[in-house]
This record gives structure tokens, C-alpha cells and sequence, in this order.
């Protein structure tokens, strides 16, 4: 089976190679990480990189010119499978339903519609055959039904929990992007100069060479530097994370955390005001929708400093932290890797 994969984010990359450890004699199109054996990319994931709406509008035109190039490549394709990225993904979904109406298109990592914009509804329903969504909440937001919950990827991903116990391990995930580091890092140096009794892990994103290290994170001789995100987070009595991804992780784990996020000026303003997102925290949007709680605290902005960093890690209930963290767990369920891979080869 020829299989068009449009993966753009490193996170949507993991759980693609996930899927594949279940599928046989399927070929990859399209784009994807290069890392990835089972075909070669049209473009690798490191040329879609963005950071924010500004550097979105400066690639427009590209992006108009890649799309096109994925309907082409689409011709030899037997289905479709788009991974998260609806700024892009979901424009390409209208192209190929309109240049092949009969070929399918499955999405799986729905847009966020719960949080913004969600008129995207209409559209997915429109020009996707199959939708599937990894939060159990956000199906019902699909008035066609065409909406299923399959599990949430990173319980197939994570095989390892803390035990809560005391480590004197820290552990700090200040982003994968140069602007995220950037803002974040330097406050993160200098919590770590404060708790200098404590071990201190630099969590870095595995695909990362020693050069891009040294260009991304200048000085990190204060830090032990892991590239095992899961293993670092298990061992951490405590973390320090940038908003995304890690922050599920973290929770499913069972480290207790604190979201830090620093976003551009203008970024900030059109999610808060005009997208109106009052969560940026997966774990917290996740168990709101569950049972009106929160798991962690979100420091955004100019909330940010090494004071309040601090009065987070003494302060945070270990114990409450514990029980919540296991309510997500429970309402997630399962894994879908398995389901996904199904629905391919059928």
C-alpha cells in the first residue's frame, strides 16, 4: 500500500512510527521524518518548522507551493493519512478531496476545534472520510459522527511511571524550538543556580546534533544533558517544562511539573484575546473537560521568573499532584496505535 503521510510536527512523527510497528508493506509519501525507513520524504519535517503566527505569514507562499506538490505526489497514493498541523493540513485535505473524490483521507490528531475556530468542524467533516481523535471529549463536537476516539498515543509510547519518592533530581524542558529556548532558558539557568544541591537534567529533543545543541543552548555545563525524555521525566522528583507535548508526558508519568510558556507579544494577544484560549496546559484542558479540575499550575508571560519558578517546585501538593495525574490516565483509557493501524489497512 502507498500511503501519503503529511506528519509536520516532531511529536506527530513519534506516534507515526508507532503506527507503522503495526502495519505490513506500507510505503510513505509525502512528509514525514526522514529518519523514518519506510519511504523517503518529499520534504523532511525540519523545513515546516514555524514559531508562531508572524513566521506563518512569511512562509505562506511556500507552503501554497508545497501543498500543490503533495496533490501531485497524491495521485499514486491509495489513501491519505494527515497527522495534526490543520494550518496546513486541513487546506491540503480540501485540495485532495477536490482532485480525488474517491480516494480516502483519514485524520488523525484532530485540530483543537474544542479551544478556537470551531467552525473547522464543518470543513473536516466535509473533505475527511475518517476522523480520529485522541481526547475522548473531543468527538462530540462532530455533528456527523464521523468522529471516533481510538486512545491517545502516548499510552502505547510510555512504559515507565515514577514512584513519587524524593530523587534530588530536577529535571528542564525549555522547548525544541530557538525561540522557546531562548526566552526560557536563561530564567531555567538561573533556578538551577539556586538549587545547586540538586542533580539538574536538560532534557533535549533526540534528533538533535551536537552542533545544533551548541547553537540552541550556548552555555549547559551547569545541566546534565539527557535525550531520554521518558527515563529523565521517571527519575525527576520535579520539572520544569515548556508548554506542549512534554507537559501530557510528564503528567502520564506522574512527575509533578509546572508549565512555563514566554510566547511572542503578538501571539500572546490573538490566542487570549481573539482565540480566547484560557488553558494552555494539555493535561489541564484534558481533565477540565473530565471533571472540571486542574493537574498543575501555568505560569505564562511575565508570570515567569525565577521567584515564582521556586515557590512552584516547594509548593506544589505532591500527593494531589499524584491522584489527578491518575484520573487522566484512567479517562484516557488506551493506547491507539493498534486502532489507527487497523483503519490503514483496511
Amino acid at each position: 500500500m502507498k500511503l501519503l503521510v503529511s506528519a509536520l510536527e516532531p511529536s506527530s512523527n513519534l506516534h507515526l512510527k508507532e503506527v507503522l510497528k503495526h502495519t505490513q508493506d506500507v510505503e510513505l509519501m509525502g512528509i514525514f521524518d526522514k529518519s523514518i525507513e519506510s519511504g523517503t520524504p518529499l520534504y523532511d519535517i525540519s523545513e515546516m518548522a514555524i514559531m508562531g503566527v508572524v513566521d506563518a505569514i512569511k512562509k505562506l507562499r511556500w507552503f501554497f507551493k508545497v501543498a500543490d506538490e503533495m496533490v501531485e505526489l497524491a495521485r499514486d497514493a491509495d489513501k491519505v493519512l494527515l497527522m495534526d498541523s490543520s494550518g496546513f493540513n486541513l487546506p491540503l485535505a480540501k485540495k485532495l478531496k477536490t482532485a480525488y473524490p474517491n480516494k480516502e483521507i483519514i485524520y488523525y490528531i484532530l485540530p483543537q476545534i474544542w479551544a478556537s475556530r470551531p467552525k473547522r468542524v464543518h470543513k473536516l467533516e466535509k473533505y475527511c472520510d475518517q476522523l480520529l481523535g485522541i481526547l475522548p471529549f473531543e468527538v462530540n463536537f462532530y455533528p456527523q459522527k464521523k468522529a471516533q476516539y481510538i486512545g491517545h498515543p502516548l499510552l502505547d509510547e510510555i512504559s515507565i511511571q515514577t514512584d513519587n519518592k524524593k530523587t534530588n533530581t530536577i529535571a528542564f524542558m525549555p522547548g525544541s524550538r530557538k525561540a522557546e529556548i531562548s526566552r526560557l532558558l536563561p530564567i531555567f539557568k538561573e533556578v538551577r543556580n539556586t538549587l545547586l544541591e540538586k542533580k539538574a537534567l536538560l532534557i533535549i529533543p533526540a534528533t538533535f546534533t551536537e552542533q545544533k545543541i551548541k547553537d540552541l543552548y550556548g552555555d549547559i555545563s551547569m545541566f546534565e544533558v539527557s535525550k531520554e525524555t521518558h527515563s529523565a521525566l521517571a527519575q525527576s522528583e520535579f520539572a520544569f517544562i515548556c508548554s506542549g507535548t512534554a507537559t501530557l508526558e510528564a503528567a502520564l508519568i506522574g512527575t509533578p511539573f509546572t508549565l512555563s510558556y514566554i510566547a511572542k507579544k503578538v501571539d500572546f494577544f490573538i490566542g487570549t484575546k481573539l482565540l480566547h484560549i484560557t488553558q494552555v496546559g494539555l493535561a489541564n484542558i484534558i481533565l477540565t473537560h473530565y471533571n472540571q479540575t486542574t493537574l498543575h499550575n501555568e505560569l505564562l508571560q511575565d508570570e515567569v521568573t525565577v521567584d515564582n519558578l521556586l515557590k512552584e517546585y516547594y509548593n506544589t501538593d505532591r500527593k494531589i499532584f499524584a491522584q489527578k495525574a491518575e484520573e487522566l490516565r484512567t479517562y484516557l483509557g488506551h493506547g491507539s496505535s493498534q486502532n489507527v493501524a487497523k483503519i490503514i489497512m483496511e
